[in-house]
């Protein structure tokens, strides 16, 4: 059985490796599929949290999947649908996903100055493989439709300006810089008129209401770091947008000052991306919980 320390270094290692590819594998392309968006436990119908969405979307771009719905094999079974056969273009070992539950353990201790009993807090990793709906013979479901080609839907940002305005976040616009001032607690954007499009414009605020979500929720930013900062907003805003179906980017170019000092950050310490995606997971359930009952944990 792998340690923890192997865990966290074979899950950072994936995590690199995408991001060194040229993606973000937090982000997703848009589907307006009720099978589509945040992934989902089929039985407890629970949103993943922490780490485990990502991973989710790393096997989701690897393999091609497009619905939301993912068990283990045995809990497929137990609706009568069966795990279909490694296609041999995958390698053994690469059909299933790895996903982790991080499990709170307390044991008692005794201090080595007073002699006294002591409780010590602790998590523990396990391990646990699951498969996506469009691996799975019966589960049509579970699988996101086909979108006729030659539509062509207009986004709908309504959800997006309704959790805005629902979180009563001072919203000033104006200038060419779009930022979250903690001394001011406000948040800045340019106009809509200077985005590219009403996508570009959401997806930006987004981030900023992550940011400026954070003395709510008593993150330091001090304490975290900038670049922490950043990469907590960045995974919160994508998984937002992924609850609420609206699109998001996937380009790295407005990230390009972030991306390496991410990398060095997991290469160094394989907790980085499990702490981030933690509070980016907390974060999103906060500021839907808005407009929607709180997101529960899976």
């Amino acid at each position: 059985m792998p340690s923890q320390k192997q865990i966290r270094e074979e899950i950072t290692a994936r995590i690199v490796a995408a991001i060194e590819q040229g993606t973000m594998p937090w982000r997703r392309p848009w589907r307006i599929s009720p099978n589509a968006g945040r992934p989902m436990n089929v039985f407890s119908r629970r949103c993943y949290t922490g780490v485990n969405p990502i991973l989710l979307q790393i096997a989701s771009m690897q393999h091609g999947f497009q619905s939301r719905w993912w068990a283990t094999y045995q809990r497929w079974q137990q609706i009568h649908c069966r795990v279909m056969k490694r296609p041999d273009h995958v390698e053994p070992g690469q059909w299933g996903t790895t996903i982790v539950f991080y499990k709170p353990v307390t044991k008692t201790v005794i201090d080595a100055q007073t002699g006294e009993e002591q409780e010590e807090r602790f998590g523990v990793l396990r391990t646990y493989t699951v498969f996506n709906a469009d691996q799975v013979a019966g589960a049509e479901a579970f699988r996101v439709t086909e979108e006729p080609a030659t539509s062509n839907i207009e986004p709908d940002f309504t959800p997006a300006a309704e959790l805005i305005e629902a979180t009563g976040a001072d919203i000033k616009h104006g200038g060419e810089r779009a930022f979250y001032a903690p001394a001011g607690d406000y948040i800045q954007m340019p106009y809509r008129e200077r985005f590219v499009s009403s996508g570009a414009y959401y997806e930006t605020l987004l981030h900023e209401i992550c940011h400026w979500s954070e003395p709510r929720q008593h993150l330091d930013r001090q304490q975290l770091g900038y670049a922490m900062c950043e990469l907590i907003a960045e995974i919160a805003s994508c998984f937002i947008s992924s609850e609420i179906a609206i699109p998001h980017g996937e380009e790295l170019e407005n990230h390009a000052a972030y991306v390496q000092s991410w990398l060095d950050q997991m290469r160094g310490d394989p907790s980085y991306i499990f702490r981030a995606s933690r509070m980016a997971s907390a974060t999103c359930d906060y500021l839907l919980s808005f407009v929607q009952e709180p997101v529960a944990v899976g």
